[in-house]
């Protein structure tokens, strides 16, 4: 039985359209035209007004490791509570597990490099991170605009890479059945070669969030 901070294989495949990547070794999927025009040109516009150098949890030494730039989403935006919103009819988590909402900008050659989204056991900052509601559970990743060449999401384990479309979502489960990590979640944001690349991302917790 799932837990309220997690989504199911079966509740995601309620929705026309979504595709599944065949795979046993992680649950991957994508789904076209999941946010409109008119929300994705309001929220492009959100993360310019606010975006700053992106961070990692648990930096080690390449500083070159994430270049984007990201912007905290205030959640009182009315294109905030409308993308939650339609979050919510697709996945069932529970909101009260959920991070905010956050946006990502790359520029040309800025990349994320081979990662994964959940934290590590007794890394750095686990306590810091996970203290208060628990490990990462699922991933939702919406590209918001068409890029002009790059910028692609590639999942290693599986060789399965997502190509930029505006709208499209793709979402994974960083668990597995025993809810353990999941290493085959490892995916590498590609360096952006022409244009920009503008994504929002939602993770959601064990736990409530309670920062």
């Amino acid at each position: 039985m799932k837990g309220p901070g997690e989504s199911s294989v079966e509740k995601l495949l309620e929705r026309d359209g979504l595709q599944r990547v065949p795979s046993d070794k992680l649950d991957l999927f994508q789904l076209r035209d999941f946010v409109p025009p008119e929300l994705r040109a309001e929220l492009i516009r959100l993360i310019e007004q606010g975006r700053r150098p992106s961070t990692l949890a648990d930096a080690g030494d390449d500083r070159y490791f994430r270049t984007s730039e990201t912007c905290d989403l205030d959640g009182d935006e009315a294109a905030v509570e409308r993308l939650e919103a339609l979050l919510f009819d697709l996945n069932g988590i529970d909101p009260a597990h959920g991070e905010p909402l956050q946006g990502q900008r790359y520029d040309v050659g800025q990349e994320f490099k081979a990662h994964c989204d959940y934290f590590n056991p007794g890394g750095a900052d686990w306590a810091r991170y996970c203290s208060v509601a628990g490990q990462r559970t699922w991933t939702f990743m919406i590209y918001l605009n068409e890029v002009e060449a790059g910028g692609a999401t590639r999942f290693k384990a599986v060789r399965k890479t997502f190509q930029p479309e505006a709208g499209k979502l793709v979402c994974w489960n960083n668990r597995r059945p025993d809810l353990s990590e999941n290493p085959n979640t490892i995916h590498h944001g590609m360096k952006v070669r022409k244009g920009l690349k503008y994504v929002i991302t939602k993770w959601y917790r064990e736990k409530p969030w309670g920062w």
